[in-house]
């Protein structure tokens, strides 16, 4: 069976963050492959309305395009209204039943694990992989597999305010797609 990671998120925008956890994990779990999963609409947070679906993606790619063992599944982009893990992870194992999969959540969503959607069933079907962030215990009841990564601290949120400041936001994301940002106006003050 392959092994494949799952990371998911709104990618809005992708950073060397993302990049960071992939590839530890990657290199951690003797993984086959990571799968970025951009989401429609995740259940615990709002995306930027003022973002396509298309630019996301277009980001995603410029940010995947030197990694070969990085993919993008679009499968959540299919499928309307909230992006459920449960939803995913059923259909993709339909879809690749001879595949594993591994998914990637941050101490944040570890803590958050009792509240997910059918939980108690996903738990059988996935394995979870927590990997550390500041501030956030990674301790559940849920059998998580834990990896100890580098810090970085940069998000999604933080690149949109340094964008909209006029600050530098070199290094923290790959410089094709911070050309992307800079040709396209994403995230700049209206």
């Amino acid at each position: 069976m392959r092994k494949i990671g799952l990371l998911g998120g709104t990618f809005d925008p992708p950073h060397h963050g993302h990049l960071l956890i992939a590839n530890e994990v990657f290199h951690e779990l003797e993984l086959d492959e990571i799968w970025f999963l951009p989401n429609q609409e995740p259940p615990h947070k709002k995306k930027s309305a003022l973002i396509s679906t298309e630019d996301r993606l277009n980001m995603l790619k410029l940010a995947l395009e030197d990694v070969a063992y990085f993919k993008i599944e679009t499968i959540e982009l299919e499928r309307p209204g909230p992006s459920y893990t449960y939803d995913t992870i059923q259909q993709l194992k339909k879809l690749h039943p001879d595949k594993s999969f591994y998914f990637i959540i941050g101490a944040d969503m570890v803590e958050y694990l009792p509240k997910w959607y059918k939980i108690d069933e996903l738990v059988h079907m996935v394995s979870f992989v927590g990997v550390n962030r500041p501030t956030y215990q990674d301790k559940t009841s849920y059998p998580i597999i834990h990896i100890d990564i580098p810090e970085f601290q940069v998000s999604s949120s933080l690149i949109r305010e340094r964008i909209q400041e006029g600050k530098s936001i070199r290094y923290l994301l790959p410089d094709s797609l911070i050309e992307y940002l800079k040709e396209n106006h994403l995230y700049e003050s209206k």
